[in-house]
């Protein structure tokens, strides 16, 4: 106590001007309007600058929650578009359940973790199967395929990334409807290579490569990436096709797991065809 007494005797001379200067203010703020006028302009400003900093703060804190709930909100629209659209030529009979045209539901999960530099890519999700995440569900980013997943936890799951050449997927050239299959043979995290595609068919640089939908993991239509290149004169009867992938595989983010909900009937009955 002695020592904060010496201290402000030390600065006496200071607080004495601050405290007459402050009287001095007082008596101009309360005697002239202008001023007054003035001053409580200035301070509402600077409280509103003060507001807008703190608003601008817990903003940017609540991304992650917004996101989250941007994600489910797609997810249900996704769920509610497989639900009412059928394709044409199958018209949905009367008074049909709509869970029973549900061909594929959909389960948002982030991305928490991804390579895309290694030969074999992986990605891990948030989620697992007490999220309703199994093996060999498809994986769709903003922009096209990711991969499948490949094994789940509880509360995780790993992918295999496109951006390995251990697994290959069907897809099909959205204008001239012939199919061919996604290999990553270009060790660049851009681009992939469309394969077993013959050489009469007229592929052109330009022509959009989506998914065909006819293996139980992506459903028809998804978009892969787009020709970049088409070599008409190499070896042998097949196409060598270079896609630019419409998915950036080097981001981190949300993603939609999709599960084909008549996989298990059709798989059941591919196997009385093929039983002894």
């Amino acid at each position: 106590m002695r020592e904060l007494f010496r201290f402000l005797f030390r600065i006496r001379e200071l607080l004495l001007f601050l405290l007459l200067m402050g009287f001095s203010f007082f008596l101009l703020f309360n005697g002239n309007h202008h001023h007054r006028g003035q001053a409580i302009s200035s301070s509402n400003a600077l409280i509103g600058t003060l507001y807008q900093w703190r608003t601008n703060v817990t903003d940017y804190t609540s991304l992650r929650e917004e996101n989250l709930r941007l994600a489910e909100e797609n997810t249900r629209l996704r769920n509610q578009l497989d639900t009412v659209q059928l394709p044409d030529s199958v018209p949905a009979p009367p008074q049909v359940d709509s869970l029973a045209t549900q061909r594929f539901a959909f389960f948002s999960a982030k991305v928490i973790n991804n390579t895309w530099q290694k030969q074999k890519n992986y990605l891990t999700l948030d989620k697992g199967r007490l999220d309703g995440i199994e093996p060999d569900m498809g994986v769709i980013g903003p922009g096209g395929i990711v991969g499948v997943v490949n094994a789940a936890s509880d509360r995780f799951a790993t992918v295999i990334s496109v951006l390995s050449p251990d697994v290959k997927h069907s897809v099909q050239v959205k204008r001239t409807g012939h199919f061919g299959l996604l290999f990553w043979d270009t060790r660049d995290p851009r681009t992939a290579s469309l394969t077993d595609v013959a050489k009469h068919v007229r592929v052109a640089e330009g022509d959009t490569v989506v998914t065909l939908g006819a293996d139980g993991i992506f459903p028809p239509g998804i978009p892969v990436g787009i020709v970049e290149q088409v070599d008409r004169d190499a070896p042998g009867i097949y196409l060598k096709i270079t896609l630019r992938l419409t998915e950036d595989m080097t981001r981190s983010g949300y993603v939609h797991v999709v599960k084909d909900l008549q996989r298990a009937e059709r798989d059941s009955l591919q196997l009385l065809n093929i039983a002894p």
